[in-house]
């Protein structure tokens, strides 16, 4: 059987793995899967089955301790298959992993200053349209780079305020939206037709709609916010964790802010982390050994990162994670 299947694999929670998957979709065409970090090795494990599949590319997904060695394996199945793989990436990854990773003959491009939109398509800019530069734009907004090299040149080609605003038109409809796929695949076709948020039906409702549930975490942080030494934490219960992380760490005065959410049939808190610009430690390389010792996973930037915690070990988590703080 030949194989003629592209196929991109997208992070689903923000605007740079949806306009990550868009420029893709631009460049190559071919299906798009979004996942969530979790649900990366699952989606992989399937697609090595697939036996009409020819070129992959994986964008925006960073690894943990948990999954990096059973990631190269799935890898090195599919090259074995003689598919093609691109993964392109921002997150920290070890250099042993890398040097794996390429060992295998898959392109892998990855910086860990320019978010993983500006990668593509600084990458693939002879195969994309300037629209696909604004879209890049707004990514590096949403993942606070856009003081980075390639982000910044990119943004100085729009209007500050109408890329602000787009870029936040369009996360508040995905981070609304994450329990509809289907919406969040609309908007990866919608981006690679090069649309504007602004132009896709009732965004501006949806956007104002998740403004109002920020809003109203605001209080709710303020009420039930606590301290330790070295960090602030919250348990959210009706927002996403990574709505009101922020809140934690500004309204607290801390360098070192975490919210987290039970996901109970999982028996798993989802865990958010955002750090101060005084921050002086890597929190995703904390994160990422300690959400391992636990039995769990986790890892990403310096100043933000995320983690998946078993429900019986969270409390340990916190006081283990303020200790390294020390």
């Amino acid at each position: 059987m030949a194989r003629t299947k592209t196929i991109c694999i997208s992070h689903k929670e923000d605007a740079d793995g949806i306009g990550a998957a868009s420029l893709i979709r631009q460049a190559f065409g071919g299906e798009t899967r979004l996942v969530d970090y979790p649900g990366l090795m699952k989606e992989l494990e399937q697609l090595k089955e697939d036996e009409k599949l020819k070129t992959l590319f994986i964008c925006d997904l960073g690894l943990s301790k948990t999954n990096q060695d059973q990631f190269v394996e799935v890898l090195k199945d599919l090259r074995k298959k003689k598919v093609s793989i691109t993964y392109i990436d921002h997150h920290d990854i070890e250099d042993s992993i890398k040097k794996k990773i390429k060992a295998l003959k898959v392109k892998l491009v990855h910086q860990v200053n320019e978010c993983t939109t500006v990668q593509v398509y600084d990458t693939f800019k002879s195969k994309l349209t300037d629209h696909s530069s604004f879209i890049a734009a707004c990514s590096a907004v949403t993942d606070y780079m856009e003081d980075r090299p390639v982000g910044s040149k990119l943004l100085q080609r729009f209007d500050r305020q109408f890329v602000l605003l787009e870029a936040t038109v369009l996360t508040f409809n995905i981070t609304s939206h994450q329990k509809d796929n289907e919406f969040l695949l609309y908007l990866v076709d919608e981006l690679s037709e090069q649309k504007y948020p602004h132009e896709l039906p009732n965004t501006f409702e949806y956007a104002r709609l998740q403004a109002e549930k920020i809003s109203g975490v605001i209080q709710k942080v303020k009420e039930n916010m606590k301290k330790m030494k070295n960090l602030s934490y919250m348990e959210v219960t009706d927002s996403g964790a990574s709505m009101a992380v922020n809140f934690v760490l500004g309204l607290s005065g801390k360098e070192v802010g975490v919210s987290y959410k039970l996901r109970e049939e999982q028996g798993i808190y989802a865990v958010s982390v955002r750090g101060a610009k005084s921050c002086k430690v890597h929190l995703g390389r904390i994160v990422n050994q300690l959400a391992t010792d636990l039995g769990g996973s986790g890892g990403g930037h310096d100043k933000a990162c995320g983690a998946v915690i078993p429900k019986e070990k969270i409390s340990l988590f916190l006081k283990k994670f303020n200790s390294k703080l020390s």
